[in-house]
């Protein structure tokens, strides 16, 4: 089945320097030198993403790599240079300003890494917030707001000011004030790297929680590839304003598309990031519980190296499709993993 697209963008350009619009109608396909030649900076270059409905899409890279430029650009903060970008197939480029506020008002939701609370407010005002704004009837407003602070597992602290928070606390106040609009697309912009490790991996766990009752359609910043791989379905990865490859967290590291990719990827666990559908042998029989395919190898691998014969690998209705055996799961935990 055809995913349903949700969001899309094509040839989307961000250039800063003396009249980038001109420069840019004059040179459509601008190459590296162009733009260094030109006194031009290149925040975005040439990028085209898809990304489904109910997708959780990751986009990383290092500090300078563009990809909160790239966010803004697909959100409309700040507009591109050119390009276009497409919303439930509508072209966000062409919207006027009053259209963009009801868009940003009733279907986008943000979450950036400073929570950016109203100090004054309490955390149940705080999550209203937008339904005021919106001119929302009260009474449903306060109720819809405590459903979604019950979501985030604030309750209790509906009356606490942001000040009276943990940082973790804070930014699940954020994430609730994001999703009481209840936005198609949600939009996080590196939301939990200001966090401690600890209070990051919860936050993660229950974002996680979130996205399976929610079902969002997320575009998520991270300069983290651990975070990425946790909670990617895809990750797009860039480097001086381009996107250098999409694909599955482990596509990246079993088929790196260029050198950078193999090494942003190096460091990472193999273990952790493929799965027994990569490495099983299709067609394959086996005995005992079947795996899922998309199980990672770091949460089955003590299961799969004790067993006596290979274990059957299930596709995503129950089908077994493949087995998986010890010799496999050995060479990714001993450093000779898949596609190395």
């Amino acid at each position: 089945m055809t995913p349903n697209i949700k969001l899309s963008c094509r040839n989307v350009w961000k250039l800063y320097g003396a009249d980038p619009d001109r420069f840019l109608r004059s040179n459509p396909a601008p190459s590296t030198d162009d733009i260094r030649k030109a006194g031009i900076i290149g925040a975005v270059r040439n990028a085209s993403i898809d990304i489904a409905e109910g997708e959780i899409f990751v986009i990383m890279g290092l500090s300078g790599s563009g990809k909160s430029t790239l966010v803004r650009c697909l959100s409309r903060l700040i507009e591109p240079t050119g390009g276009e970008v497409l919303f439930d197939g509508v072209d966000l480029l062409s919207a006027s300003d009053a259209e963009m506020i009801e868009i940003r008002r009733h279907k986008l939701g943000m979450v950036f890494q400073h929570f950016a609370l109203l100090p004054h407010l309490t955390v149940l005002q705080n999550v209203v917030f937008p339904l005021t704004v919106q001119a929302a009837q009260k009474n449903e407003a306060l109720t819809k707001a405590r459903e979604v602070v019950d979501l985030v597992g604030l309750r209790g602290r509906e009356d606490y000011y942001p000040r009276e928070l943990s940082g973790g606390q804070q930014q699940r106040v954020g994430i609730a004030r994001s999703l009481v609009a209840e936005p198609d697309l949600w939009f996080l912009d590196e939301p939990f790297s200001a966090l401690d490790p600890l209070i990051r991996r919860e936050m993660q766990d229950e974002f996680l929680s979130l996205q399976a009752r929610l079902h969002k359609t997320i575009v998520f910043i991270t300069h983290d590839f651990d975070e990425a791989v946790r909670l990617a379905d895809r990750i797009a990865i860039m480097k001086d304003g381009e996107i250098i490859q999409i694909a599955t967290p482990e596509e990246l590291v079993v088929n790196p598309a260029t050198d950078y990719v193999e090494e942003f990827t190096r460091h990472i666990p193999r273990s952790k990031v493929l799965t027994a559908g990569g490495l099983m042998t299709r067609g394959g029989s086996g005995s005992g519980e079947p795996v899922p395919q998309s199980a990672r190898i770091s949460d089955i691998a003590e299961r799969i190296i004790v067993a006596d014969s290979p274990v059957p690998v299930t596709d995503i209705d129950g089908q077994i499709v493949g087995s998986i055996d010890r010799l496999a799961v050995a060479k990714v935990l001993f450093g000779e993993g898949a596609g190395e």
